[in-house]
């Protein structure tokens, strides 16, 4: 068996990657490690670039059609790593989960219309429903008294439902930023609301495929069959195999009622055509490379434990709300008793980390910043140690 390297440091700087490359723009200065931006700093599965490499080397790159194996990656993949079946017409491509959420919005609502986001959440959420010129209504999450975990607001949610009549909810199923698979009772309790008030549930599962400590992702669709008729769903081995930036990503719709005219809709527009290296990398990935992501996410464990240890022993004040999946953490840094702008001026401009402002999640984020840990463990702790110089300057 191959043994994957994930403490090997990889010099990103000048590729044009967001994480590196933006980071004047987005936090004011440069000189920061960047902690933020959901991407591993680890090399992508050596068999999708031999892949892709390969694929290269055919020195015509004319238009592309996905092989029927495409598909079959997809549909075997989500079989055996989720339990769940899947049929070939139940399946789309898509260019990107939050492109799809936007095609989603577009396409099942109306200027004016209201849409259920459940913060904190990933904001993309509330810029695409609110760019598209429809309502955002929130349903809070509510967090528990010891700041370890997160559980739906049902009752609030039918209320929004009963009263607000909204077309369209956007879940997310395993939550980020709070890494939280929503148990199988809530999600059909969900479902069941849906069906009942008619909205239609669209599920970000993009985190499904990174479930840690031996947890099992649950698919929204899979837990009742009214949670099928209500759903699109909507996955890629982006996070998974670190590959966003190739752009692959699928959507599942079970219900023929919505499936057919939101995919021809979909293909008239040319928005569900694969492009080559999607399909190759995606074919690769689901076929070849889950060895690469078990090792990954045994190693993903591991900094997450390093990182937990880490601020009980130096920064107690600070804690790690342990996910159910996903390499970001969600650090309560209440404690700390500072305002947002101090909490960001401590980590940005005293520390020089770059990591994700809690408020950008939506209301419930306040106190709150998003940690990246996705990167070698000795660089991830030699990062951290910036935070305990500045803190322990500010105690003495």
């Amino acid at each position: 068996m191959i043994k994957y390297d994930f403490d090997t440091v990889i010099d990103r700087r000048n590729t044009g990657t967001i994480k590196y490359d933006t980071l004047l723009d987005r936090f004011g200065r440069s000189d920061l490690i960047p902690l933020w931006i959901a991407d591993m700093e680890f090399a992508t599965p050596p068999e999708i670039v031999e892949a892709l490499l390969q694929r290269f080397a055919h020195p015509v790159y004319g238009y592309s059609c996905p092989p029927e194996s495409y598909w079959q990656s997809i549909i075997d993949w989500l079989s055996h790593r989720h339990g769940i079946k899947v049929e070939r017409e139940d399946l789309a491509f898509v260019p990107g989960i939050v492109r799809g959420v936007g095609y989603a919005v577009n396409f099942f609502t109306q200027p004016g219309d209201k849409v259920v986001i459940q913060p904190p959440v990933y904001h993309p959420f509330r810029m695409v429903t609110e760019g598209n010129h429809r309502v955002v209504v929130n349903n809070p999450l509510i967090l528990d008294e010891e700041g370890h975990t997160y559980r739906m607001d049902l009752e609030g949610l039918e209320r929004i439902f009963a009263e607000e009549r909204p077309k369209l909810m956007v879940l997310c199923n395993p939550h980020n930023p709070g890494g939280v698979q929503w148990d199988e009772d809530t999600l059909r309790r969900l479902a069941q609301l849906a069906y009942r008030y008619g909205v239609i549930i669209v599920s970000d599962e993009i985190h499904g495929d990174l479930m840690l400590d031996g947890k099992r992702h649950i698919p929204f669709a899979s837990v009742s069959d009214e949670a099928k008729k209500v759903s699109v769903s909507f996955g890629a081995p982006s996070k998974t195999f670190n590959i966003p930036g190739l752009v692959s990503s699928w959507m599942l719709c079970y219900n023929p009622e919505i499936r057919e005219p939101f995919y021809q809709w979909m293909e008239a527009n040319e928005f569900s055509a694969p492009f080559f290296t999607a399909f190759v990398a995606t074919e690769t990935a689901y076929t070849q490379c889950e060895e690469w992501l078990n090792q990954a996410l045994s190693y993903i464990q591991g900094n997450i434990d390093a990182v937990e240890e880490w601020f009980k022993t130096n920064i107690p004040e600070i804690k790690v709300m342990r996910p159910d999946a996903s390499f970001l953490l969600w650090l309560d840094c209440r404690d700390l008793h500072l305002s947002q702008e101090e909490l960001v001026n401590l980590f940005v401009n005293e520390a020089h980390l770059a990591l994700n402002d809690g408020t950008m999640f939506g209301p419930g984020g306040e106190g709150f910043m998003r940690l990246n840990v996705a990167m070698p463990r000795n660089e991830l702790l030699k990062a951290l140690a910036h935070l305990l110089v500045i803190h322990a300057s500010a105690h003495s």
